[in-house]
């Protein structure tokens, strides 16, 4: 196969699926119903065509049996005239007159078998399109509820992939909190155990701290002391002034008793 035959081939195809793609059933359904009234039309003119040809032929048998009544009279009023020259003119007209009454006759029997088949085309055609109408309707009915039915699909299909991104998105989101909620316990751990600078507290340092738990210490031991002096239950602890020592002995001067 050439080159050019598969381009066509592959265009023809991509046509094909753009075209059936494109296409609503209801709409084909809908054009075919509309030829086929169409054509159901046309018969039906036809119908009313060879009965307006069947009248006109029938007018024209009952002017040419008239005419022929007419004759017949008088060619007797000329044979009883003893004019028999005019009795023949008269017969002859009369003779022609019937032949083409017996013309009209087979033509109206001809238009008379075409207007009966025509009629039993129209009633079977009217039933055919009767009959495809009511199944039109009903395959668009199908097809619109086949198409909601997709429709609402496609719906839950594009909802249920959206909420599943959303369940990964909110389970993402969940290990990173509990991530920064385990970093931040970390820290807190460091600094209650000094390994870690609690920089909230401006001015605090390594000295500052132990400077704060000695005096912490020293306000412990002093009420301690206290309560021990108060319930008499141990030695008085030396208070800060005890803790100062004597001045030294004054050396007695020389001469002195």
């Amino acid at each position: 196969m050439g080159l050019m035959q598969r381009a066509s081939l592959v265009f023809k195809a991509k046509a094909s699926k753009a075209l059936d793609k494109a296409e609503d059933p209801r709409e084909t359904l809908d054009y075919s119903y509309e030829r086929q009234m169409e054509m159901l039309q046309q018969v039906r003119r036809g119908v009313a065509d060879v009965a307006t040809s069947k009248k006109r032929v029938e007018l024209q048998q009952k002017q040419l049996e008239q005419s022929i009544q007419k004759l017949e009279g008088q060619a007797r009023d000329a044979m009883a005239a003893g004019r028999e020259d005019l009795a023949r003119t008269a017969l002859e007209r009369k003779k022609a007159a019937q032949l083409q009454l017996q013309s009209l006759d087979e033509q109206q029997t001809q238009l008379q078998g075409e207007q009966d088949k025509l009629i039993l085309a129209e009633q079977r055609l009217t039933a055919k399109v009767e009959a495809f109408r009511t199944q039109k309707e009903t395959i668009k009915a199908q097809y619109t509820a086949a198409e909601a039915q997709a429709k609402v699909g496609e719906a839950v299909s594009g909802i249920s992939e959206e909420m599943g991104d959303i369940g990964m998105a909110m389970q993402r989101a969940q290990d990173k909190v509990a991530t920064m909620q385990a970093r931040a316990g970390a820290v807190d751990e460091l600094i209650d155990s000094g390994a870690l600078q609690d920089l909230s507290a401006p001015g605090t340092d390594s000295i500052d701290r132990e400077l704060a738990q000695i005096s912490a210490k020293s306000s412990v031991d002093a009420e301690m002391a206290a309560l021990k002096k108060e319930l008499g239950t141990g030695e008085e602890t030396p208070t800060a002034a005890s803790d100062t020592p004597a001045p030294p002995a004054e050396t007695p001067k020389d001469g002195a008793a």
